[in-house]
């Protein structure tokens, strides 16, 4: 799997520097606000997925020790 919850929370960080950038005004800075928006609503589905499959393997019973993350979860190395 390519992107990881970590490629996740680098996108999230480098939004919120491009919202930081106080050179931003007018459009521009209303065209990043509507971006960082599109992004937090994606962000919570990514979230919310990830979710639901690591709480799918709890109630499956398999414990996260003997089989691992869910691949999603699992951290680049």
């Amino acid at each position: 799997m390519k992107n990881k919850l970590i490629d996740l929370n680098d996108h999230l960080f480098a939004q919120l520097e491009r919202l930081g950038d106080e050179g931003l005004s007018g459009q521009k800075l209303g065209e990043e606000i509507e971006r960082s928006k599109s992004i937090c609503h994606v962000s919570k589905s990514i979230v919310n997925n990830a979710r639901l499959a690591l709480d799918a393997e709890l109630a499956r019973g398999n414990l996260i020790e003997s089989r691992g993350l869910p691949a999603m979860l699992e951290h680049k190395k």
